[in-house]
């Protein structure tokens, strides 16, 4: 899907860590898994209009889906697209489960204190969030539901969810490629459900590239027939854009 091997910038995010930034569009963000059994929790929102945000209902619904995986589009609550999922190792992306807060990460691993153990405490990833978020503006009611790639969860034959272990191997890469500016806003803290006994520092390795163009028969614009109707919600946006700016 990149139009080369060459990325524009690369990362390591570390693991309990939070991150952001404005990836243009025609890019690809790749995120890979390190070690294995990584947790990327991620939201996006539009730079030039924060009250657009990723809507999990609406990408969910509108794809007929509760997997997320290569092939689907992630959605704003405008009916655009953030960006497609062109790449997925893992071949499913968590997008019911949330972050975990400062009470969960407690009562699974105990206090976090950054005066005793520094950048190795126990950060949790609403609290991430909320930091990251704040840079722009934002705040607690403009958390909504996030993506945790690299991690899945199942339900059991009476409909409770489990954690899957080892979902996610060292390698694994996710790439994400945006059809709109996007503001990208992430964290590495672990996944709410996961079962580990220590608290698991699991890096994120980011990378940036140029898109190849959409082309007519692109897998993501023609999963579904509402991709295509999204896809042209970006079409018109664009040129509404552009003609404002002339």
């Amino acid at each position: 899907m990149m139009s080369s091997n060459t990325p524009i910038f690369t990362d390591t995010i570390p693991g309990a860590a939070h991150w952001s930034m404005v990836v243009p569009k025609g890019h690809v963000l790749q995120a890979k898994d390190l070690q294995g059994g990584a947790n990327l929790s991620m939201l996006f929102y539009n730079p030039t209009n924060l009250l657009e945000r990723y809507n999990a209902p609406d990408t969910l619904k509108c794809q007929h889906t509760f997997k997320l995986t290569a092939g689907h589009c992630l959605y704003s609550d405008m009916g655009r697209v953030f960006c497609s999922i062109v790449r997925d190792d893992t071949q499913w992306i968590d997008s019911v489960c949330g972050v975990a807060n400062k009470q969960k990460v407690t009562e699974k691993w105990g206090e976090r204190d950054y005066q005793k153990d520094r950048n190795l405490w126990k950060q949790n990833g609403y609290d991430a969030l909320l930091v990251e978020v704040a840079k722009y503006g934002l705040g607690q009611r403009d958390l909504a539901a996030n993506l945790n790639l690299f991690s899945r969860v199942k339900t059991d034959e009476f409909g409770n969810l489990y954690y899957v272990e080892d979902h996610s191997k060292a390698g694994d890469c996710i790439e994400l490629r945006f059809e709109m500016d996007t503001l990208v806003v992430l964290t590495t803290c672990p996944h709410p459900m996961n079962p580990a006994e220590e608290y698991p520092f699991k890096p994120v390795e980011i990378a940036m590239f140029e898109a190849e163009p959409v082309s007519e028969g692109d897998a993501c614009v023609t999963s579904r027939e509402e991709n295509g109707r999204g896809f042209e919600n970006n079409r018109r946006y664009h040129m509404h854009s552009a003609c404002c700016h002339e």
